[in-house]
């Protein structure tokens, strides 16, 4: 499979496009004035413990307190499963009241940056990347990534980092990256994550409460950590100065990366050799068309994004069950696209088009999951419930695409929909009568949006002439470009 890893980068601004058969799949974004928290150790102070939630809010610096549960505070270091032992269910955490109290200092990681109005969420069980394994300092288990799903190749690499690790009294995960990978690039990851650890207890100790500890990479070194594996045929960055960034990072700890790194050099901008800046555009739209003639409509909730697919134009050759079949397979696959390009996650609730043979619907399911494969993010997919309707859950550590990019409509505040001219003309009416009745005046001026001062001079003109009758006042209408649909003053004179 052709891929590639494009790298754009403006001083304010950072973006990384990974690029599979000419179609954009996955879009990450860095800005100077907002970078993102995830991976980052800080040195915080308990805030409040709040019993009711078994949690506590911790201050660390960030613009609003960071959530800390229970689950997530290490206490007693856990020791590796014995191969083939009954693993029982874990115990319940203490109570937050056990593990933290108001003023104590606590060091911390950030799992998931600060989205909406929650604040970001923390860890004590802290892990440091690296480009083939994961270090977890406070833990005795040797994982390997589910990812690599060769038995024989993940019992040699378990029995390779547990021979590295030993004595370290630390635990380790074994990433995708290093299937296939010999004991000299394992023990060079090694040595570099202990001594990272090294360098981070130092600095915890001498860093004051709300300061960082520990940054994680820049996006572009994240990317080549994080996303190169050997289906990317090369790396395309656009700025020279972080094209020689990139090489130096590769060259330590990659060498066999270095001859895919590129610098781009073209007059037509990067983005442009894919189109992929029209796919961003085409990303933040609600309608997904399908190549059959149907289409997806994503909404996204606070609570959840919902998903609808519908026929659209597609009218099939034999019956609505076969057309319904055939819909639903593209659907499945564009969306798995969708939920990595747009960066959806939490609940997702998907209403795929009624199919009354369970054959189909088992096909409809394996092909969603298996489109999903590829996805970083760990995915969980549910059969279909009794409405026929699938439910998935997708990990989010970050903000959507959406939410990067945009902000809420200042017309319709978020909503969607605005209130319509005729609607606004009839609460005029409501206000002007109040306005007659609580203050004294000779006339009203009504200033308002041009749609709605269409409306109520041409269509309300007898209504307008009943008001003025019923209030014994003359009733100016003012037209302003700057007034929303939904805005209106009623200005006594």
């Amino acid at each position: 499979m052709s891929a590639e890893i494009l790298i754009n980068v403006t001083p304010r601004e950072t973006r990384v496009a990974l690029v599979e058969q000419g179609m954009l799949q996955e879009l990450h974004l860095e800005r100077s004035l907002r970078r993102g928290v995830v991976g980052n150790l800080y040195k915080g102070r308990v805030q409040r413990v709040m019993p009711g939630m078994q949690a506590a809010f911790v201050d660390v610096g960030l613009d609003r307190a960071a959530f800390l549960h229970a689950s997530d505070i290490v206490r007693v270091p856990q020791g590796a499963p014995v191969e083939g032992e009954e693993q029982g269910p874990p115990p319940p955490p203490p109570a937050i009241t056990a593990l933290a109290h108001e003023g104590q200092e606590v060091v911390v990681q950030v799992v998931k940056d600060p989205i909406g109005s929650k604040g970001a969420r923390l860890t004590t069980q802290v892990s440091i990347p690296s480009r083939y394994l994961v270090l977890l300092p406070y833990s005795k288990v040797i994982g390997v990534s589910a990812r690599i799903e060769d038995d024989a190749e993940r019992a040699r690499l378990k029995a390779l980092v547990t021979d590295l690790a030993n004595g370290s009294g630390m635990g380790f995960i074994v990433r995708t990256n290093a299937e296939g990978l010999g004991r000299e690039a394992l023990e060079a990851d090694v040595a570099y994550l202990r001594l990272a650890w090294q360098l981070i207890r130092e600095a915890s100790a001498a860093t004051p409460v709300g300061q960082c500890i520990y940054e994680d990479l820049s996006l572009p070194l994240r990317a080549l950590r994080d996303l190169v594996s050997p289906q990317i045929d090369r790396v395309l960055v656009d700025s020279r100065e972080t094209h020689e960034r990139l090489l130096r990072f590769a060259g330590q700890f990659m060498p066999e990366l270095a001859p895919r790194i590129e610098h781009y050099a073209g007059e037509r901008p990067l983005f442009d050799l894919n189109g992929v800046d029209d796919e961003i555009a085409r990303a933040l739209q609600k309608q997904v068309p399908l190549k059959s003639g149907g289409y997806l409509v994503l909404d996204q909730t606070e609570a959840m994004t919902t998903v609808d697919v519908n026929t659209g134009s597609f009218l099939g050759q034999r019956n609505l069950e076969e057309t319904a079949f055939r819909t639903n397979l593209e659907a499945a696959q564009a969306l798995a696209r969708q939920l990595r390009l747009r960066n959806l996650g939490g609940i997702i609730i998907i209403d795929f088009i009624d199919m009354h043979d369970a054959d189909h619907r088992r096909q409809v399911l394996r092909t969603l999951e298996k489109a999903l494969a590829r996805d970083h993010a760990k995915t969980t997919v549910y059969d279909f419930s009794p409405l026929g309707l699938v439910e998935m859950t997708r990990k989010r550590t970050t903000e959507s695409l959406e939410r990067q990019l945009c902000e809420p409509c200042a017309a319709c505040n978020g909503r969607g929909v605005v209130k319509s001219p005729e609607t606004v003309t009839y609460e005029v009416f409501r206000e002007c009568t109040r306005a007659v009745r609580q203050f004294e005046a000779e006339r009203l001026l009504v200033i308002a949006a041009p749609a709605v001062v269409d409306r109520i001079t041409e269509e309300e003109s007898a209504a307008v002439a009943e008001l003025e009758e019923f209030l014994g006042k003359s009733i100016r209408f003012q037209a302003d470009e700057q007034y929303g649909q939904e805005q209106y003053d009623v200005v006594l004179l």
